[in-house]
C-alpha cells in the first residue's frame, strides 16, 4: 500500500560530462545504480567495454578516512565537554560547506596528523608503562637482596638466582645443597603464595653440583641480565621512568583535549572524504568505452521528473520503463502521519517484496493498542510520552532512531489511555501513600474496570482484539489473491474460514443475544466447514488426495485457536505491570508512617518505578512485535525485499541543506 513505485533507468552518456553529472546525481540522491559485474563479463559486451578502475583512488581515500576516524576517536576520548545523549548531524548549506572546507582544510589535516601522532604516542607510552610495571612487579620479591643484579659471578664464585614451588620444604633444599656443596651460601630472599625466591653463592667449579642438588626440587633459574644495580635501585629507576612516561602521556592527552575545539572541522573533513570516496566507487560500477559510459539502476516514480531534467541537461541518452516481472525491484516505504514511526517495526522484520503490500499502516493501530494494554499505567505513559516528546524537540533525530522515539511517544500515549481506563497510576501508589502517611482512604477509580479484580473481562477483550487482528490479516491475504487474479482461492481459503470462525463464535455466545443467533451461527459453521472440506484439497491429485487435503485444511482450525490464545499475553503482561507496582508500593509502606517511613516509601517508589517501567516496557515492546510478526504476518506476509539504496551523500556528522551546482 505504501511501497514506492519504481522505474527502471538506463543511461548512456559522454565521458566528458561524467564527473559533473556524478556530482549532481549524488546531490539529487534518488537514483540507485546497479553493479555492472555481470554485464562486464558478458561476451556480447566484450571486448569493447571496460570498467573504469578507481581502486587506487578509493584505497587512498579509504586510508585517509581511517586516519581521520582515528583522530576523531582520539579527540573524543579526551574531549572534556559533555557528550550529547544522541548524535545528530549539523545542518549546513551546500555553499557554506564548500567555502568552510576550503578555509579549514589545510589546518584540519595538520590537526589530524597531530591527533593521530599523539594517540600513537599515548598508546606507546602506556605500553612502556605496563612493561616497566611488569619489571617492577618481577623485582619486588627480590627487593631485600643487596647484590647487584648484573653480577653473575666474581673471579672465584658464581651467583645463582631462582625459584621453587611454595610447597617445597626450604630446610630440605638447604640440607641437600649443603650436603652436596658444603661451601655454598643459600638464602631464602622472600616467598609469596606461589613461589619461594632463593639466591645461592658458590665456587665456580661447584656450580654444576649445586644445580644437580637442586634438580629434585624443580628449581627454576632466574636471569636478571637486563637490570642494573640492586633490586631496590633498579625498581626506583623504573618507577622514575614510569613517572616520566606518565608525564609525557598527560602532555599528549592535554594536546588532544585542546584539539577538541577543532573536532567539528575534523568531522567535516571526515564527511567530505566519505563523499569523495563514494563518488570514486560509483564510477567503478559504470561501464565505459573510449567515448561514452553506461549504467542502469532504479528511480522512484515520484522523482522521475527531476532525474529526467538532469539527464536532458547533459544531453545523455536514457530510458525509463516499468520493471519487468523477473526484475528484483528495490523497496522503499513511504507511509505518512501516524503510521510512519511504525516502519521501524516492519524494518526490524523484513521489507516487503514487490508482490507484498506494506503492512505498516495496518499494524500501526494494533501495535499502538497492544503496547498500551501491556504496560497499562497512566503515570508510566505520561513519563514515557513526555520523555520522548522532549527528546524529539531537543534533538533533530533522523532515520531509525527518530522513528523509534516517535513510536514510543505514541506508545506512551496509548499506555496513558489504557492506564486511565484500568485505574493504574503508579500502580496503587497514591492509595498506599495516603493510607501509610496520612491514614486516609484515597482511591483513583478506573474509568472502565480494574483488571486485577476482573481478569476474565480483560481476557475476553484480549481474545476479541486478537480475533480482529487475525481477521484483518486474513482479509489482506484475500485482497492479495483477488488482486493477483485468484478470486476463487480467496473464497475457498479465506472466505470459508471467515464463515466457519464467525459461525462458531455466534454458536458459542449467541445465546446471550438471541436464540436465532445460535441457529445462524450453527448454519454458518456447517457451511464453512463443508466448504473447507470440499475445497481444501483441490490442488491434490485423485479422490483420496482431495479428501485428505480437505481434512487437513479443516484440521487447521487448531492453529487458529492457538493463534487467538496467543493474545492472552495482553492480559498477562497488563496484570504483571500492576502487580509489580503494587508489590513495590507495599514493600515501601512496611516501615510505616512518619519521616522515616516517608523516606523509605519514596526510595522504594523511585527505584521500583524505574525498574518496573524498564522491564515491562521492554516486555510490551517485544511481545507486541511478536504478535505482529508471528500471528499477523503469518496470515499474509512474505517479506525479504531489498532496501532501496540511492547514490546519495551518506554523511555522519553534517547534513547539507541547500543544493548548488558547485562541486565538493
Amino acid at each position: 500500500m505504501a511501497v514506492v513505485e519504481m522505474r527502471k533507468l538506463t543511461v548512456i552518456g559522454l565521458n566528458s560530462g561524467r564527473t559533473p553529472f556524478i556530482h549532481e546525481l549524488m546531490h539529487l540522491g534518488v537514483v540507485e545504480i546497479n553493479s555492472q559485474e555481470g554485464t562486464v563479463n558478458d561476451e556480447e559486451w566484450m571486448p569493447d567495454i571496460f570498467r573504469t578502475s578507481n581502486s587506487a583512488d578509493v584505497s587512498r581515500l579509504e586510508a585517509d578516512i581511517a586516519r581521520v576516524s582515528t583522530a576523531l576517536e582520539a579527540i573524543n576520548r579526551y574531549d572534556p565537554r559533555k557528550k550529547p545523549l544522541f548524535q545528530v548531524r549539523e545542518e549546513i548549506d551546500r555553499g557554506e560547506f564548500v567555502n568552510h572546507m576550503n578555509r579549514i582544510k589545510t589546518e584540519t589535516e595538520m590537526n589530524v596528523d597531530t591527533a593521530v601522532m599523539c594517540y600513537k604516542q599515548i598508546a606507546d607510552g602506556q605500553n612502556e608503562v605496563n612493561r616497566l610495571k611488569g619489571m617492577i612487579a618481577g623485582l619486588k620479591p627480590w627487593e631485600g637482596m643487596d647484590i647487584p643484579l648484573e653480577m653473575k659471578e666474581t673471579k672465584y664464585s658464581a651467583v645463582i638466582y631462582g625459584t621453587v614451588g611454595v610447597k617445597t620444604k626450604y630446610e630440605s633444599l638447604l640440607q641437600t645443597v649443603l650436603e652436596k656443596v658444603s661451601s655454598a651460601v643459600v638464602q631464602q630472599v622472600s616467598a609469596d603464595t606461589q613461589q619461594i625466591y632463593i639466591s645461592i653463592i658458590c665456587l665456580k667449579e661447584e656450580r654444576e653440583q649445586v644445580y644437580e642438588a637442586l634438580r629434585e626440587f624443580a628449581f627454576n633459574p632466574v636471569s636478571f641480565a637486563e637490570h642494573k644495580g640492586t633490586p631496590r635501585e633498579a625498581m626506583k629507576q623504573y618507577e622514575t621512568q614510569v613517572e616520566e612516561n606518565r608525564q609525557r602521556i598527560f602532555a599528549k592527552e592535554a594536546i588532544l583535549s585542546e584539539l577538541s575545539v577543532s573536532r567539528s572541522n575534523i568531522e567535516f573533513l571526515y564527511d567530505s572524504l566519505n563523499m569523495r570516496r563514494d563518488r570514486a566507487k560509483i564510477v567503478g560500477d559504470m561501464l565505459s568505452t573510449e567515448m561514452v559510459f553506461y549504467f542502469d539502476g532504479w528511480v522512484p516514480k515520484k522523482a522521475q521528473a527531476e532525474v529526467e531534467a538532469l539527464l536532458q541537461k547533459y544531453e545523455f541518452y536514457y530510458n525509463m520503463s516499468e520493471p519487468e516481472p523477473e526484475d528484483e525491484v528495490p523497496v522503499c516505504l513511504n507511509n505518512g502521519g501516524f503510521s510512519t514511526p511504525f516502519e521501524a517495526v516492519t524494518n526490524m522484520y523484513s521489507l516487503p517484496t514487490r508482490h507484498d503490500i506494506d503492512p505498516t499502516a495496518l499494524l500501526a493501530p494494533f501495535y499502538f493498542i497492544f503496547f498500551g494494554m501491556m504496560l497499562s499505567d497512566a503515570a508510566y505513559g505520561i513519563i514515557m510520552a513526555v520523555g520522548c516528546w522532549i527528546i524529539l524537540k531537543k534533538y533533530k533525530l533522523e532515520g531509525m532512531t527518530y522513528r523509534m522515539i516517535k513510536m514510543f511517544f505514541y506508545c506512551g500515549i496509548s499506555t496513558f489511555m489504557w492506564g486511565a481506563l484500568f485505574g493504574g497510576w503508579f500502580g496503587d501508589f497514591f492509595t498506599v501513600a495516603a493510607k501509610t502517611l496520612f491514614d486516609a482512604d484515597f482511591v483513583i477509580k478506573p474509568i472502565w474496570f480494574d483488571p486485577l479484580t476482573e481478569p476474565m473481562k480483560l481476557l475476553i477483550f484480549s481474545l476479541i482484539l486478537g480475533a480482529i487482528h487475525l481477521f484483518v490479516g486474513m482479509g489482506i491475504q484475500a485482497y492479495m489473491l483477488i488482486r493477483d487474479g485468484h478470486p476463487f482461492d480467496a473464497l475457498f481459503d479465506i472466505g470459508f474460514w471467515y464463515v466457519l470462525l464467525i459461525g462458531l463464535v455466534l454458536f458459542g455466545i449467541g445465546d446471550s443475544i438471541s436464540p436465532v443467533t445460535v441457529t445462524i451461527g450453527e448454519g454458518m459453521a456447517i457451511v464453512g466447514a463443508v466448504g473447507i472440506l470440499l475445497t481444501g484439497g483441490r490442488s491434490k491429485k485423485g479422490i483420496f488426495g482431495k479428501i485428505t487435503g480437505g481434512l487437513g485444511s479443516l484440521y487447521g482450525i487448531t492453529s487458529y485457536l492457538s493463534d487467538v490464545l496467543s493474545y492472552s499475553r495482553l492480559l498477562a503482561l497488563g496484570l504483571a505491570t500492576g502487580v509489580v507496582a503494587k508489590v513495590i508500593n507495599t514493600l515501601g509502606s512496611l516501615a510505616g508512617g512518619g519521616i522515616k517511613g516517608a523516606i523509605i516509601l519514596l526510595i522504594a517508589f523511585v527505584f521500583g518505578t524505574i525498574f518496573n517501567i524498564a522491564i515491562n516496557a521492554l516486555g510490551a515492546f517485544v511481545h507486541s512485535c511478536r504478535l505482529q510478526y508471528v500471528e499477523f504476518f503469518g496470515k499474509f506476509y512474505t517479506g525479504g525485499g531489498r532496501p532501496f539504496a540511492p547514490f546519495e551523500r551518506r554523511t555522519k556528522y553534517i547534513k547539507i541543506l541547500k543544493e548548488e551546482k558547485n562541486n565538493g
